[in-house]
């Protein structure tokens, strides 16, 4: 069973931007747009916990805004 595309629709990152997420349907992940966390989706279940998120890259901390 995939995650109800009304249901991706209105979920959106835990911290305080609460900015939306995009799905990885393979990988069985939410990624945030703003701050890159990335949140697991468990047995269908999105695990949307701030302590259980990986860091990923986001447009201010990904690996192409470093300065030369």
């Amino acid at each position: 069973m995939a995650l109800d595309p009304h249901l991706l629709e209105i979920l959106a990152c835990p911290d305080t931007h609460h900015a939306p997420l995009t799905h990885d349907a393979a990988a069985q992940t939410l990624t945030c747009t703003e701050c890159g966390r990335v949140f697991e989706v468990r047995d269908d279940i999105p695990v949307l916990l701030l302590d259980e998120a990986r860091p990923g890259s986001s447009p201010t901390t990904g690996p192409d805004s470093a300065s030369s």
